[in-house]
């Protein structure tokens, strides 16, 4: 009997080499776009940067509406992080569109908390329940 390996995803280390990957898994779900970050530590500030400018090409450069960030992969969440999705909330918004978060662990989802950024973002528990209405 095989077990599945759950370590297939090798493109988590963080190097200045990675920083043209794709740092998000883009999924159209109807007409919701849902963005999952690939990384489960979002500190480096180039991989921030290339987030940065893939989430705002969803909008700027895509016209997309509806966006879920799905943070089930995230375990660390660097400041620079909360700054580019403060401005990825101004760019949905600006557009007319509607942002939501889902899966937050909830050490990341305290300092949501602590900064009261859960106030400005609409956060769901799971992709279902971002989805739903939106």
């Amino acid at each position: 009997m095989s077990v599945p390996s759950v370590r297939h995803a090798s493109h988590e280390q963080e190097s200045p080499m990675s920083a043209g990957q794709r740092r998000l898994d883009i999924e159209q779900i109807g007409d919701v776009t849902v963005a999952k970050f690939v990384d489960k530590k979002i500190l480096d500030e180039n991989n921030i940067q290339v987030i940065g400018n893939q989430l705002f090409g969803l909008v700027e450069e895509d016209g997309r509406k509806k966006i879920v960030l799905d943070f089930s992969n995230v375990e660390y969440l660097s400041s620079a992080a909360l700054g580019k999705l403060i401005t990825m909330d101004k760019k949905v918004k600006g557009a007319g569109g509607k942002l939501r978060l889902c899966s937050i662990r909830p050490d990341i989802y305290d300092v949501f908390v602590i900064t009261r950024l859960n106030k400005l973002f609409d956060i769901r528990d799971d992709q279902q329940a971002a989805l739903t209405g939106l």
